[in-house]
């Protein structure tokens, strides 16, 4: 890419950019949400056009119309959001648009057996005939992998690939990366895990508010890159500040849905942060939806001050003073095609309220305040919320519940495909809401952000809490011990892990 520049209305998303890709290198495009990284990689696949400058392929200019032009070039891209259809069965999906025929129709058991093997490559043991729809996030990232291998792509475009993924499967997708490498393709890797930078990448080429700010080997300090990605220096990349916990907030007691979870009970105080950690399928997500009220639950209770909540009710929640970041931001956590405005007003619209009618005043007043405090990165409170980047939306998911002053705010994978300047702005929010008294329940896969940023930290393992840390002297080895166990063959006392200082 030789000068690139691709605007919006009342945006610059790159201005003037070159990157090149060499043949068998992994190159990490790295910035921070909103750099223009996104942007980048549409062009290459299609979906967007420079308004100025070129693209060259094996050092001839071409012109990317679409998917198939890009397909044709052998451009595969995998995206932060799946591009799967969940009516559709794996090996479906994976030959969409291209299903291999016989006699004019369809060869499913051609079909089935390529898919086969392409899932063995990636190491994922799901049938090709599984209705997608039935997957859970991780094997879905892993059928897109499938699927951009089915290509035999010279350039392979991979969008935060590990951000649903466990250690053990991280490990098997950089084995496939390096494979492919050997191969001889090229591979544009995009991630805000800086540890995975040096253990998988070549070269580095850093954006910034839309321009190429330099390149450097993928070996390169990490204070440096975070340097060099936002323009300053970050010395806590966690920068928790605890104090002393008060009363209870939120409870919950004997929480159980058939298949789901079983016996869930825990306590957050005012001032506290709490973590949920445990694997992929452990249940986290499953538990805090139901305590906010997004699907019920066969026994138990959730009591917010000491008020029973009815079950499945999220308006008795939110009235209550529970708020909840989900896991999926866009499908859940936004209105893709509303404003800023709008999706900050979404908890507060009715009590925003005046003799029926909506004052629109006060409400976009509300919203500019909280859109600043957040510093969110937008052209102004009209703009469509889907074109935003990634940590600008998920600051808008949290801001609604800052609007409505929730007590206890529930955060499910906050920082979730975010970058390194975004999450500690999202953890000082953290530290001001305890701060002033709220109390927050934190789900993460991340485990140094879950030591990190909570005081206690409950591990859940097979729907059950499997035990419970002191995450000023915990250690990640201590969390994955507690989470590969069998909590319904331990008794509940022992279950507390004291882990001494130091260790």
């Amino acid at each position: 890419m030789e000068g690139v520049r691709k605007t919006f209305p009342g945006v610059v998303a790159l201005d003037h950019v070159d990157f090149d890709l060499r043949r068998g290198e992994v190159h990490v495009l790295l910035g921070e949400n909103g750099a223009g990284k996104s942007t980048l990689i549409k062009m290459l696949s299609g979906a967007h056009r420079p308004d100025q400058g070129r693209i060259l392929v094996g050092g001839e200019p071409v012109r990317i119309n679409g998917a198939q032009d890009a397909e044709r070039l052998g451009i595969a891209t995998i995206y932060q959001e799946f591009n799967l259809v969940p009516e559709l069965s794996v090996a479906e999906n994976i030959f969409l648009g291209r299903q291999p025929r016989r006699f004019g129709l369809v060869d499913r058991r051609r079909m089935n057996a390529d898919a086969a093997g392409l899932l063995a490559r990636v190491g994922v043991d799901v049938a090709p005939q599984t209705r997608v729809g039935d997957l859970g996030i991780a094997r879905l990232q892993m059928v897109e992998i499938a699927k951009a291998l089915s290509l035999d792509a010279r350039v392979l475009i991979m969008d935060e690939p590990t951000a649903v993924l466990t250690t053990g499967e991280v490990d098997k997708l950089f084995g496939i990366v390096r494979a492919l490498r050997e191969d001889g393709v090229g591979v544009v890797f995009i991630t805000h895990h800086l540890e995975e930078i040096a253990a998988l990448g070549d070269r580095v080429t850093v954006l910034r508010d839309g321009r190429s700010v330099t390149q450097v080997p993928a070996d390169t300090a990490e204070a440096e890159l975070v340097r060099l990605m936002v323009g300053r220096s970050i010395e806590a990349q966690y920068p928790r500040q605890r104090a002393a916990a008060g009363d209870p907030l939120l409870k919950v007691t004997g929480l159980t849905r058939h298949g789901a979870f079983t016996d869930v009970g825990f306590e957050v105080r005012a001032g506290e942060v709490v973590g949920l950690a445990g694997l992929v399928g452990a249940g986290r997500t499953e538990v805090v939806r139901a305590v906010f009220g997004a699907d019920s639950y066969d026994s138990g209770t959730v009591e917010v001050l000491g008020e029973r909540l009815p079950r499945g009710d999220v308006n008795a929640a939110m009235d209550a003073g529970v708020g909840l970041v989900p896991e999926d931001r866009k499908g859940q956590g936004l209105v893709l095609g509303a404003t800023v405005e709008e999706n900050l007003g979404l908890v507060t619209l009715g009590r925003g309220t005046r003799y029926g009618f909506v004052d629109r005043s006060a409400q976009r007043h509300e919203a500019d305040r909280i859109a600043g405090q957040l510093k969110v990165r937008m052209a102004g409170l009209d703009q469509q919320v889907r074109t935003l980047s990634g940590g600008n939306q998920q600051k808008l998911v949290i801001g609604k519940w800052l609007l409505a002053d929730s007590k206890v705010l529930i955060l499910d994978e906050p920082t979730r495909g975010i970058d390194v300047g975004a999450k500690v702005e999202i953890y000082q929010l953290v530290n001001e809401l305890t701060a002033s008294g709220h109390a927050v329940l934190m789900v993460s896969s991340d485990l140094p952000e879950v030591l990190g940023m909570s005081d206690r930290v409950l591990v859940m393992a097979k729907g059950r809490i499997a035990g419970e840390l002191d995450a000023t002297k915990a250690t990640q080895d201590a969390v994955m011990a507690l989470a590969v166990t069998d909590p319904a063959a331990t008794r509940p006392s022992d279950r507390k892990v004291e882990v001494p200082r130091g260790h």
